[in-house]
């Protein structure tokens, strides 16, 4: 089987990042949604994907560089997994046990240390426990997942995938 060359495979990365983040910009501008702070991190993560895959893309580095910018991209994704794994953790928590929320990620910015802001970023608060939209019953982190998932296994075989085959395409 003939696949994309590598750089139009980073290309390909890149415009999925575009994809998925336009559908967060939608939700958030024109739907309405307030993303909570672990939404925030995996727009960060979905971007760091996206910068890394770009760069890629313009780059078309040869196969040690490939191999390097393909793990980047699935570092940056694995985090941007573990962010969406941990609010869809927090989704599914007792009522009881969900923490208690805290206030918008502007109002922390300016009244709280950059620690606190960090930390919020980082575990989340109530305010990523409530499911504001799904799509086909799959909340917005459960899609972010399904994403990051995608772009880890991309990046990996970005950075495996062996060179030309006798047909000139590339495995």
């Amino acid at each position: 089987m003939i696949l994309p060359n590598p750089r139009i495979t980073f290309l390909l990365m890149f415009v999925a990042v575009v994809v998925l983040l336009g559908a967060a910009f939608y939700l958030e501008y024109v739907a309405g949604l307030e993303p909570c702070p672990l939404c925030i991190s995996q727009r960060v993560m979905f971007l760091g994907v996206g910068l890394v895959s770009l760069i890629g893309f313009v780059h078309n580095p040869g196969t040690v560089g490939r191999r390097i910018y393909g793990l980047l991209v699935s570092l940056w994704a694995l985090g941007g997994l573990y962010f969406s794994v941990r609010q869809l953790w927090l989704q599914n928590l007792p009522e009881d046990q969900v923490p208690a929320c805290g206030p918008g990620i502007t109002y922390m910015l300016d009244a709280f240390p950059l620690y606190d802001v960090v930390r919020t970023l980082l575990t989340g608060d109530g305010n990523c426990a409530e499911v504001q939209w799904t799509l086909f019953g799959i909340s917005i982190p459960g899609w972010a997942t399904i994403g990051f998932v995608g772009l880890v296994l991309f990046g990996i075989w970005q950075a495996f995938r062996t060179g030309r085959d006798n047909n000139g395409g590339y495995r």
